[in-house]
């Protein structure tokens, strides 16, 4: 009979991923779980911790620091394979997962759809031929080099981009391989798994080539499978069930889904959403259940796609949910950094991505230009930036795939704050105070068209104390409010005092807040 080893990539919630893996596992099946090397040194300890005596759990012999869109997850990915190999000498079948993802079938009826074929179930279409990349670079992904992340470094990963096109630097893929494409979440027989760790011992080329390919996780195990498996051996779909809507975010599924779920031609559903706690629980009850018949009528995304379609028809019979300001959503926390001296809070997000992987965008509703991922169009400006705040800043949630999530705010705008606040999730300001000195003021008068490089001195000197006072005022008004979660630092502080600020702010343990406040010319005008 088939037994499952589950590889779980996750970078989040402790707690749920220890339930996660006591459930999977108390039917009989193993899992190997790569946690994220960006995630807190804590959080892992505790799930270590919490398992350390489940004889069917195994972790990856090495933490790596994954990004969305790079190698990194591959990575994750190889090390957890290899640790369940090692491990589960008994396991059967190999099943990639996420801590976003549950069972929406019983553990029996699992081993029973694996034992009735003998083949491998990953999405593999050929790269080039498919119209499976709806949007977006196609074949940029693969005949450049990409060693920056495009949602932590866009500029720089733009920027190499189009020097790479404008100098002609392409380069060959593997010669003897059809890049193929699919979903990351696939379930792969032990004779397939070994044939790819042994064969990458090989073909050091292969894996140089999928190193700097963009979005390797849907290229790279797809690719080998069908290099190394015959066709017939192949069943190109995925076990996981996934919708995406029109803006390319994840489908979230919730209490009122569970029967839907039950009648899809799926094992798994990803993303339940963490306000679904009715549906977590009948869900986590399900696995381990006996002599359950389920009946198969698989329309869930057809259904979607109807109702999505009469929204576009003008036939929707709710309202778009931009238009009822909905909330950000349970569970998460909305980290707002506020300080007038932009450059400060940009510096700070920069060291941050660096420490963290936490996502943080600059002033995402003071600047135009501010780098934003393609959400469909509501990012487009910041009048609908700023009309439909908390749908945009929810959708950023579900883009980045996280619960915690930084922007920047000038402190004039105190109204979005006081509307992030009265959200259900859970909203913290930071707010940094510097030092202003003349020359800051004058070239601040200048950027908001108050003064120009013709303006008399005398004129500077009787408008700058107004200008001061006024951004006091904006300061004070933030500390007036009486906000529940709020934090305050000054340019005049100790790396230490800054550091204390910044740990309950930002989760992050004395070690990382110490870097972060020691940012070089973090302060510097």
């Amino acid at each position: 009979m088939a037994k499952i080893a589950y590889v779980l990539l996750c970078h989040k919630d402790p707690e749920a991923i220890i339930q996660q893996a006591e459930r999977l596992t108390a039917a009989g099946d193993y899992m190997a779980i790569h946690f994220d090397g960006r995630s807190p040194a804590s959080d892992y300890q505790q799930i270590r911790t919490a398992l350390k005596d489940n004889p069917n759990i195994c972790f990856a012999r090495k933490r790596v620091k994954c990004g969305w869109g790079e190698w990194s997850l591959v990575q994750a990915t190889l090390y957890a394979l290899e640790s369940a190999v090692a491990t589960f000498r008994r396991a059967t079948h190999f099943y990639m997962v996420s801590g976003d993802c549950m069972a929406i079938k019983t553990a029996e009826y699992a081993h029973q759809l694996l034992d009735s074929r003998d083949c491998d179930y990953i999405e593999s279409f050929d790269f080039f031929e498919s119209n499976w990349i709806k949007t977006g670079m196609k074949e940029d992904r693969l005949i450049y080099r990409h060693v920056f992340n495009e949602r932590k470094n866009k500029r720089l990963f733009d920027l190499s981009h189009s020097l790479q096109k404008r100098l002609g630097l392409t380069r060959a893929l593997p010669e003897d391989m059809q890049i193929q494409i699919g979903s990351q979440w696939w379930c792969l027989r032990r004779r397939t798994v070994e044939w790819i760790l042994s064969f990458l011992t090989e073909r050091h080329d292969v894996l140089r080539f999928f190193r700097t390919t963009w979005i390797p996780d849907e290229t790279f195990f797809q690719t080998l499978v069908r290099h190394l498996v015959p066709t017939k051996e192949i069943e190109s779909r995925t076990l996981t069930l996934l919708m995406f809507s029109d803006y390319g975010m994840p489908v979230q599924f919730y209490n009122d889904h569970y029967d839907m779920l039950m009648g899809q031609d799926f094992l798994f559903a990803r993303k339940i959403s963490p306000e679904a706690q009715e549906l977590k629980s009948r869900l986590g009850a399900l696995y381990a259940e006996q002599g359950v018949e389920f009946q198969i009528s698989n329309e869930g995304r057809n259904l979607y796609g109807f109702l999505t379609k009469r929204g576009r028809n003008g036939l929707r019979f709710a309202p778009r949910f931009w238009e009822t300001e909905s909330t950000l959503g349970r569970n998460r926390e909305l980290l707002i950094i506020s300080c007038k001296k932009w450059h400060v809070a940009k510096r700070l997000i920069d060291r941050l991505r660096e420490v963290s992987n936490v996502p943080a965008l600059a002033y995402l509703f003071d600047e135009e230009g501010t780098d934003m991922p393609d959400l469909g169009g509501i990012e487009a400006t910041l009048w609908k930036r700023t009309r439909h705040r908390r749908a945009l800043v929810r959708m950023l949630f579900d883009y980045y795939e996280t619960d915690r999530l930084v922007i920047c705010l000038d402190p004039s705008a105190l109204e979005l704050m006081q509307d992030f606040c009265a959200d259900r999730a859970v909203t913290r300001i930071l707010q940094i105070e510097c030092s202003l000195s003349d020359d800051y003021l004058t070239g601040h008068a200048e950027r908001i068209g108050l003064a120009g490089q013709q303006t008399a001195s005398a004129a500077l000197e009787r408008l700058l104390p107004t200008i001061r006072n006024d951004i006091q005022h904006e300061s004070d008004r933030i500390r007036d409010v009486g906000f529940d979660h709020h934090s305050l630092i000054r340019e005049s502080d100790s790396n230490e005092q800054i550091a204390e600020q910044l740990m309950p702010f930002l989760a992050l343990d004395h070690d990382a807040a110490l870097t972060l406040a020691r940012t070089e010319h973090l302060f510097s005008d």
